[in-house]
């Protein structure tokens, strides 16, 4: 189950640990929802998500230190009492006295941000989605052209890195080559990124590694990208036979979510990487509502409909 570590969340939120004397080496957060106790804070604990991090704003905060002292002891006691990950405070607010003592009795490491509960919350959760959603590799080449996302996949040696090369010179970004790992953040979004080891580097069959961001400028390259279209590359089969239209759409199903895929003919004379840039072009044109192809063929119908009214006077 893929995991991420709190001192990371801690470092990648500017988050202040509140109790540095709880160690939080072996803590780790596995899903990236998110709990506010408000419910917990008036007793009910019934359903209560111990597990997730749990997130303390300005109501939760004005109503613990509403409750009379007894009371508060007791759902402070009740509370603090389960597994919880972490709990962060909010707008700078700060536990009281007794929460922290009890925070730290109980092993409950606490933290503290300045940004707003609202945003801080969106923006964490955002994070977690990508970091803990579902994650395979596969074997290709992922290059942001024109913005949309290209995956360009293959056997190995067809020219699916002399192709990325091609598009970056031409201006467009590499994401990663070889090995892309991509990660499902949503039913309808998949993301793609590098491994960190092979990060900004193209192999070229002959010449070895290449460095993109050394030799391009940080221009040429980027982090992330969403997979928008799939461009396989296969050799030329003179049997088999290639759409030539495009009036239906391939697809290639990825973590169950469907993307869209042309299969591309490789032989001598073809330019890979003007037809990457027209494959990205045309099918965020789709996107936006024209279909060339749908075009030319109401254009067909209505010029064969237009020659039979003609034959028919």
């Amino acid at each position: 189950m893929a995991s991420v570590k709190l001192s990371e969340i801690i470092e990648r939120m500017k988050l202040e640990n509140l109790t540095p004397e709880i160690d939080i080496s072996k803590t780790k957060i596995t899903q990236p929802d998110i709990n506010r106790p408000a419910l917990q804070m008036a007793g009910y604990f019934e359903h209560y998500e111990a597990t997730r991090l749990q997130m303390i704003g300005y109501v939760e905060y004005t109503y613990m230190l509403s409750l009379e002292p007894k009371r508060q002891a007791e759902i402070y006691e009740k509370l603090l009492s389960y597994p919880i990950p972490a709990i962060i405070f909010c707008r700078e607010l700060k536990p009281d006295e007794n929460f922290l003592a009890k925070a730290k009795e109980k092993g409950v490491p606490l933290l503290m941000t300045k940004k707003a509960t609202s945003a801080f919350t969106a923006e964490l959760i955002r994070w977690l989605n990508v970091k803990l959603a579902p994650c395979i590799t596969v074997h290709g080449v992922l290059v942001d052209v024109y913005g949309e996302g290209v995956l360009i996949t293959g056997e190995s040696g067809i020219g699916k890195s002399e192709a990325a090369l091609e598009l970056i010179k031409r201006g467009h970004r590499l994401v990663t080559d070889d090995v892309v790992e991509i990660r499902k953040v949503s039913d309808e979004t998949l993301i793609g990124t590098a491994p960190a080891v092979t990060k900004h580097f193209i192999e070229l069959r002959g010449i070895g590694i290449v460095d993109v961001k050394t030799l391009f400028g940080v221009s040429s390259v980027k982090e992330t990208q969403n997979i928008d279209l799939v461009i396989k590359l296969e050799d030329w089969d003179r049997d088999k036979e290639y759409d030539r239209l495009g009036l239906k759409e391939e697809y290639i199903e990825y973590l169950g979510n469907k993307v869209v895929c042309h299969n591309i003919p490789i032989r001598p004379g073809r330019n890979l990487a003007i037809i990457c840039e027209s494959a990205a072009v045309n099918h965020r044109q789709k996107k936006m509502g024209y279909n060339a192809a749908q075009v030319l063929y109401e254009r067909v119908q209505a010029n064969l409909a237009q020659r039979r009214e003609e034959d028919d006077e």
